[in-house]
């Protein structure tokens, strides 16, 4: 790796020890969501502010009220500017979030109504912009708006597939929108992503499991949908794992 030019590592954490956690490993900024399991989805306030009084990097807050689409009901939509502003104004560096219209554009209106939620904090629009019909006209609507960055795999599954694309997004926005790549980053690949696209910095996460064995009386007993994942075990952040992408970056 280049010792001259600085890469961010950007770990997504779905709890306030996730945040910890990625902070002892070596990350210089985190997205704070809950419900990983279906993309991220807002976090409690409890959450971030835990997470603050335990850390100092950046926490970028997700604001997202439910799985499925990012084409919202006016309800939501009041919702998610009443989460930002809470999460402003209990510390959060910056807010993670995407309105598209039920055609897969950019909602501008919206956007620019949390952007004044936003104010002077960063902000950061997820990987709604993988589904947009075109990425030049929603990377000309968010840079109008002045937004910070754009979370984005390149229009594809994963990030290394759409490498060409993410540098396509660098080259057009020629610094005027930071391009954040993410999606299928692991140490084994992410020198290579960076190679590709040319980006200055990556979003991950850097997972391991921890076991609860509190429900091993369950007798079958599921407490989730119809996947029933495992009831006694769940995803967090490992330290180890976010200190081996810090070795590489050095």
């Amino acid at each position: 790796m280049d010792n001259q030019k600085k890469i961010i590592m950007e770990i997504c954490c779905g709890s306030a020890d996730d945040v910890i956690q990625a902070a002892r490993g070596g990350a210089d900024r985190v997205e704070l969501n809950s419900d990983l399991f279906h993309g991220g989805l807002t976090p409690t306030l409890g959450t971030l502010r835990t997470a603050k009084r335990h850390t100092d990097i950046p926490v970028m807050v997700m604001i997202r009220p439910r799985q499925g689409g990012f084409c919202y009901t006016e309800v939501e939509f009041e919702t998610m500017l009443d989460d930002a502003r809470l999460m402003i104004e209990n510390g959060a560096d910056g807010i993670v979030f995407g309105f598209l219209h039920e055609d897969g554009t950019i909602d501008k209106e919206r956007c620019a109504r949390m952007m004044e939620v936003i104010g002077e904090k960063e902000s950061v629009f997820h990987r709604a912009i993988d589904v947009v019909p075109d990425w030049k006209a929603a990377l000309d609507v968010l840079m109008e708006l002045g937004v910070t960055r754009i979370l984005t795999s390149g229009q594809e599954a994963n990030v290394l597939t759409g490498a060409e694309t993410v540098k396509e997004m660098r080259e057009y926005a020629a610094g005027r929108i930071e391009i954040l790549p993410g999606a299928g980053i692991r140490p084994a690949n992410v020198e290579k992503v960076l190679a590709l696209t040319g980006c200055d910095q990556f979003h991950s996460s850097a997972s391991g499991t921890a076991y609860d064995n509190s429900t091993a009386n369950s007798h079958g007993i599921f407490f989730g949908g119809a996947l029933y994942p495992p009831e006694d075990r769940y995803s967090v952040t490992d330290s180890q794992a976010v200190a081996r992408y810090s070795s590489l970056m050095k």
